[in-house]
């Protein structure tokens, strides 16, 4: 079908430009031709004819090219090919208008040959433009949209977009924590979930790995996402759209946050500072962890039980119900046993918190 269509613009193509050259050439070069040859119409049969041999030669290469265009079309995602579209035609009319004082002048070359320079040029820059900023071009538009609200509900939501009713935009480490599920069902976290589709990708990845251990996490991230859409009340969005020419998915979440004005919601404390060097809003599941252990004070009594010995000479290790390190000091002696201990001093960082304490027996000692 599409090998005949070709086909047939080239007959069209060559009858027209025998119709119009052919009796011209043959009276240039003074050949000495019947009258029938000299004809208009004899001429467009003429072109026609060699046209279409010679479309035996190209034609295949031709649809070939067609084809791998159109599928080329058909895999990109349909903002690609829309905003493409939109900055095509936008670079095609402003070369028609900047064409019409070029082809008014004398010049031969400046009112024929520019015009066609243009045109191309203005065309191409138009797609690029419109295919590169088509995020950007999204969030504008959203933009506008909100503006167009009337003041009085304008002013009743934007304390919202201040108190958090951004979108949360998920990494692929906090979905396999699995935290982010019991954080959403608690209520605390408000808005709009985002799950780009490249961290889709790369949690499938993970499930696919050779790894038994990183399978399973996998797995598990896909489960929790499956529970937070199905059961959880709070709006899930996939983000269909990708950042080509940016590799790594870290860079991909800090650009989308950009675009989109959301937070990204992670528990990598590498990507927390790059968030935070970039000027961009983020939510770490690790320091909200932290935020709600329990406060503990220089000086308060725990009674722990010590677990192992420590880094340094005589010190011991213990933990909290949470999690929380204790270091004691002097509690090398006391592994297995159960003890009271005072607090000394409190380490708190993105990482966790680390509490350091000494037996209370070695403090009535003192």
């Amino acid at each position: 079908m599409l090998k005949g269509i070709i086909q047939l613009f080239f007959i069209l193509t060559g009858g027209a430009l025998g119709f119009i050259f052919i009796p011209e050439l043959i009276h240039i070069t003074n050949i000495d031709a019947p009258s029938w040859l000299i004809n208009s119409y004899t001429g467009a049969v003429i072109g026609a004819v060699m046209l279409f041999v010679t479309t035996f030669w190209f034609v295949d290469y031709i649809v070939n090219l067609l084809k791998l265009l159109e599928e080329a079309i058909v895999r990109a995602p349909i903002t690609d090919v829309l905003f493409g579209s939109m900055g095509l035609i936008i670079g095609l009319i402003v070369a028609y208008l900047i064409g019409i004082p070029l082809s008014a002048t004398n010049i031969t070359v400046v009112s024929s040959v520019l015009p066609i320079f243009v045109t191309v040029f203005l065309g191409y820059f138009g797609f690029q433009i419109g295919f590169k900023k088509r995020d950007e071009l999204l969030n504008l538009t959203s933009i506008t949209r909100n503006l167009g609200k009337d003041k009085d509900k304008k002013k009743v939501e934007e304390p919202d977009s201040k108190t958090g009713k951004q979108l949360k935009i998920l990494d692929t480490s906090v979905i396999i924590d699995g935290r982010i599920a019991d954080i959403c069902k608690t209520g605390f976290l408000e808005g709009t979930l985002v799950i780009p589709e490249f961290v889709l990708e790369e949690l499938q990845h993970i499930a696919d790995s050779s790894d038994v251990l990183k399978r399973n996490r996998g797995r598990r991230g896909l489960d929790i996402l499956n529970k937070i859409q199905k059961e959880l009340p709070i709006k899930v969005e996939i983000y269909e759209g990708d950042f080509e020419e940016i590799s790594e998915v870290d860079s991909k979440l800090v650009k989308l946050a950009k675009v989109t004005s959301g937070m990204v919601v992670t528990n990598d404390f590498n990507l927390n500072k790059v968030c935070e060097l970039q000027g961009v809003s983020v939510l770490n599941i690790n320091d909200l962890a932290n935020a709600v252990k329990p406060v503990v004070l220089p000086g308060e009594e725990l009674n722990v039980q010590v677990i192992k010995d420590g880094k340094e000479q005589h010190q011991g290790v213990a933990y909290l119900d949470d999690g929380t390190m204790i270091v004691v000091e002097g509690g090398r002696d006391h592994i297995g046993k159960h003890i009271d201990v005072v607090v000394t001093s409190v380490l708190q960082t993105s990482a966790g918190r680390m509490i350091f304490a000494k037996p209370k027996l070695l403090e009535k000692a003192l």
